[in-house]
């Protein structure tokens, strides 16, 4: 098991719980999903949410816009 403290927080949204600040990764190991420690903007809750429920969250200076869901299922 591997755990590694972000140097800098990532801003995420995790799918079912709302927007908020990824810190930490978790690593199980292979047979497992990554778990990502995110602290809730709204609540202020800390969730260890798997990998498929975390989404980065749209960044415009860096370039990175995120696709709604429809359009990254056509594109793939």
């Amino acid at each position: 098991m591997g755990f590694t403290q972000l140097t800098n927080s990532i801003p995420v949204t995790v799918e079912g719980k709302g927007k908020g600040s990824a810190f930490a990764v978790i690593d199980y190991g292979e047979e497992h999903n990554l778990i990502w420690v995110v602290a809730l903007d709204d609540s202020g809750e800390i969730w260890c949410s798997p990998n498929p429920k975390v989404r980065v969250r749209s960044n415009w200076t860096m370039g990175r816009d995120i696709m709604p869901a429809a359009a990254a299922n056509a594109a793939e």
